[in-house]
């Protein structure tokens, strides 16, 4: 017996399939780190772009300025546009994209 056969009064009849592309969980936006050479590294914020409401130039140009950094906006075939930070940056964008309810803190996950 296939989905289709179900009957669509039956309350036990499966309506959703979870394992379905275009669920409307949204994907998570990882704040990571790279350590470069030395004692300096990179903050990466990747999955910003998803939400097209979100203009990242003035998202980057506010972290710059409140974290005495610089940065950068990076085109990835695969993640889309990633932030690039100079610095450990991580706890500062993680408390400024949810005190300013940007995403909820269960949308982020920090390396």
């Amino acid at each position: 017996m296939n989905l289709d056969q179900l009957d669509k009064e039956d309350p036990f009849a499966i309506t959703l399939d979870p394992f379905q592309k275009g669920t409307t969980e949204p994907e998570p936006v990882h704040i990571r780190v790279q350590q470069r050479n030395g004692r300096k590294c990179i903050t990466h914020v990747q999955g910003l772009s998803q939400d097209t409401e979100l203009d990242l130039k003035k998202i980057l140009r506010t972290f710059k300025k409140t974290f005495n950094c610089n940065g950068s906006i990076q085109t990835d075939d695969e993640y889309g546009k990633v932030l690039q930070m100079s610095g450990d940056q991580r706890t500062g964008v993680y408390e400024y994209l949810t005190e300013k309810k940007i995403l909820k803190p269960n949308q982020i996950i920090k390396h």
